[in-house]
């Protein structure tokens, strides 16, 4: 209410007092709208969203700094609607005809869309909110909305969903066994089709509860079950290994196994089986073969062997020496022969498990002596320094420990070129001795440790040529070592050595049968 001078002349006391506190109020109430404005911009700029208000007809008024900052735009660029300039090509047409939408209807709205990075020129996708604010009269004035970067959100989601395809495209693809499992009694709760066809078992079956671990595995396996057991608890899930099912009909069916926690409460895990009898069969016939032929070609060589030694003799004899020499150049390659057939024969006796192994006394420092000397003669490049002695006898076969550490030294050698040192430490206790071999060349990855004791595998070094060897010295290590009862590991670090040590039990009891 607007009153001229005469008016407010002709006041009373009472009005005068009345009008001073209708403009205190109006003032308070200026002041508190100011007030609110200002919180409202502070927090604008705080949050971490772009933030926008628009006129009731959608012309945006005003963006937040972050806005700015994110764009490289200014006011004259965004404001409007020139931001749409900022939408990806793809989202533009969607994004416009529902906010055309919002505001012919008045109602609040959310999209995902995406928004160009001023500074990069790439796109992040944002979660928009709008709002309309009403008046008293229930009429829009403006819009208020926000836009959260949700770009890490929906690489997570692609990721998911590409994984989740790729889970359904090998459950579906038939090739490998998948069956979830209740780990509480280890009881199958389902399976795809591969698995049922491998097993011969029917779906019925597996979901009738009555299938578990000990009813298609057999006894002897429960070490490698409780195992990967105990891997799954401490790391969510355990190292593939080799195992056999038992079908439904009683066979048995050579598989690959591999297994996850799918599941906290109830505990559930997904196992994978991948059928191994393919790669059996072949390796089968691999060592069929290589057992063959290595009876097929010992007995010419043993007689060649002897034919060449006859021959050199005679030619001595007959004060030939240059011709003897020559000959004699020949015997070495015929004995490397030799030690490559009688290593191919002990691969196949072992895989067979007919590899004969004597029970004797065996005085281990008198062993270890003849070994270094032999493998000092053959390689003088190189010093095997032996660090104690360990004074003990055991009850083992003599020459199959020899070839335990004839096998450790050669390896140490062969792969520490660049190095003159070989180390042997000995240590006994009362029940057990030690053997360290410490070589100070290439070094294993830790990833490859576990797999130097697989037959056929070599350590390789990228920088050299190829290291001679058919990588079955340490297989055959590690299986004699076995039977005797004892361990072996390795401790590496590329770059600065290895050191196998092995350990063998001095009880008489202890060799294997």
């Amino acid at each position: 209410m607007m009153l001229n001078g005469k008016q407010i002349r002709h006041l009373t006391l009472p009005l005068w007092k009345a009008l001073i506190k209708h403009i205190a109020v109006q003032k308070r109430a200026e002041q508190q709208l100011k007030e609110s404005r200002e919180n409202l911009r502070v927090l604008a700029e705080t949050v971490p969203q772009l933030v926008w208000t628009t006129s009731p007809d959608g012309w945006v008024e005003y963006w937040n700094q972050r806005w700015y900052d994110y764009s490289s735009s200014s006011p004259a660029q965004a404001l409007g609607h020139r931001w749409s300039q900022f939408l990806h090509p793809d989202d533009s047409q969607r994004t416009l005809k529902i906010w055309h939408h919002a505001c012919a209807s008045g109602e609040p709205y959310e999209i995902e869309y995406r928004l160009k990075d001023g500074q990069t020129g790439e796109y992040r996708w944002f979660l928009t909110r709008g709002i309309p604010v009403r008046d008293e009269g229930g009429q829009i004035v403006k819009w208020f909305g926000t836009a959260t970067d949700i770009e890490n959100q929906k690489r997570t989601e692609e990721a998911l969903r590409q994984s989740q395809e790729r889970i359904r495209v090998l459950i579906e693809s038939n090739i490998i066994g998948i069956t979830s499992v209740e780990m509480e009694g280890e009881v199958l709760a389902d399976a795809n089709e591969a698995f049922l066809r491998m097993t011969g078992y029917t779906r019925e079956e597996v979901q009738s509860r009555t299938l578990n671990r000990v009813k298609i595995t057999s006894p002897e396996q429960a070490p490698l079950f409780e195992r990967s057991i105990q891997e799954l608890t401490a790391r969510g899930q355990h190292a593939p290994f080799e195992t056999e099912l038992v079908c439904q009909d009683g066979s048995r069916l050579p598989v690959l196994v591999g297994g996850v926690i799918f599941q906290e409460q109830p505990r559930q895990m997904v196992v994978f089986l991948l059928d191994n009898s393919a790669r059996k069969e072949l390796e089968q016939r691999k060592d069929d073969f290589i057992s063959m032929a290595s009876h097929e070609l010992r007995n010419p060589l043993t007689a060649l062997k002897m034919q060449i030694q006859l021959v050199r003799k005679q030619l001595e004899k007959h004060s030939q020496p240059e011709a003897a020499t020559a000959l004699a150049r020949v015997e070495g390659p015929v004995k490397q022969l030799e030690r490559l057939i009688a290593v191919l024969l002990d691969v196949s006796r072992m895989q067979a498990g007919s590899l004969e192994y004597r029970r004797e006394r065996v005085d281990l420092d008198e062993v270890l002596r003849e070994v270094t000397a032999t493998i000092h003669h053959l390689h003088p490049s190189h010093t095997i320094l032996v660090r104690r002695s360990v004074q003990t006898s055991l009850i083992g076969d003599r020459d199959r420990l020899g070839q335990v550490f004839t096998n450790l030294l050669s390896n140490a050698i062969k792969y520490s070129p660049d190095a003159q040192t070989v180390e042997m430490d000995l240590s006994a206790s009362d029940d057990a001795v030690t053997i360290r071999v410490r070589d100070h060349g290439l070094g294993i990855p830790r990833e490859l440790r576990d797999k130097i004791f697989e037959r056929s595998y070599r350590v390789t070094d990228p920088k050299r040529k190829a290291i001679p060897g058919l990588g079955m010295g340490l297989y055959i290590v590690a299986e004699i070592v076995k039977h005797q009862g004892g361990t072996i590991t390795v401790d590496s670090a590329v770059g600065k050595g290895s050191t196998f040590t092995v350990t063998l039990p001095l009880n008489e009891g202890c060799l294997s049968s």
